[in-house]
């Protein structure tokens, strides 16, 4: 048996919980950047994220923007160091493409020769530092080298290059080869 009125009683109620809840909702914020929020230490400046500066493609570092990475290591060269005929890289030339990847035919051997230039390059030595892997310094490629198994990283005037090869091979076989290219490659840089 229903109770007349207890119906519009509960919906009344709802909807006072519902209006008490986005009015609690908006009480702890404040929209203005100027006053600090609690516990904030004073004298830090903060900028708002829709005023941060948004770099274009335009503003890249000049050095940068004009290497090509399949112009360091050219299908030629790649094809030197892997030992193997390579495909011609997918990727559409461009002035400022900052990956290259050659791979073995799909009827083998495997082999790829990948050529990262720039802050990815960079990136890629950084996360080899963090896994603990084995950086051996080399000399004449650039103004900072090294190598590990089957990479070498590079940087002159501030432009970091990888080049990795990837074989089933053990990599010492490739590690003069590797080191030669890296130097050659630096030269063009």
């Amino acid at each position: 048996m229903t109770h007349p009125g207890i119906g519009e009683r509960r919906r009344g109620q709802l909807l006072v919980a519902v209006l008490t809840l986005i009015a609690l909702a908006g009480c702890g914020t404040d929209d203005d950047p100027a006053v600090p929020a609690a516990g904030a230490e004073p004298g830090v400046a903060t900028t708002p994220a829709g005023d941060l500066p948004v770099a274009t493609p335009d503003e890249e570092t000049p050095a940068t923007a004009a290497v090509d990475a399949c112009a360091l290591v050219s299908r030629k060269d790649a094809e030197k160091l892997a030992g193997t005929p390579l495909d011609d890289p997918l990727e559409k030339p461009a002035p400022d493409r900052d990956t290259c990847t050659y791979t073995g035919p799909v009827t083998g051997p495997t082999a790829q020769v990948e050529v990262f230039v720039g802050p990815g390059a960079k990136k890629f030595l950084d996360i080899e530092r963090e896994l603990g892997h084995e950086l051996t310094e080399i000399s004449g490629a650039g103004d900072e080298a090294y190598a590990e198994d089957g990479t070498v990283f590079f940087s002159k005037g501030g432009v970091w290059v990888s080049i990795r090869l990837v074989r089933t091979d053990d990599p010492a076989k490739y590690r003069t080869a590797l080191t030669a290219l890296a130097r050659t490659a630096a030269g063009r840089l």
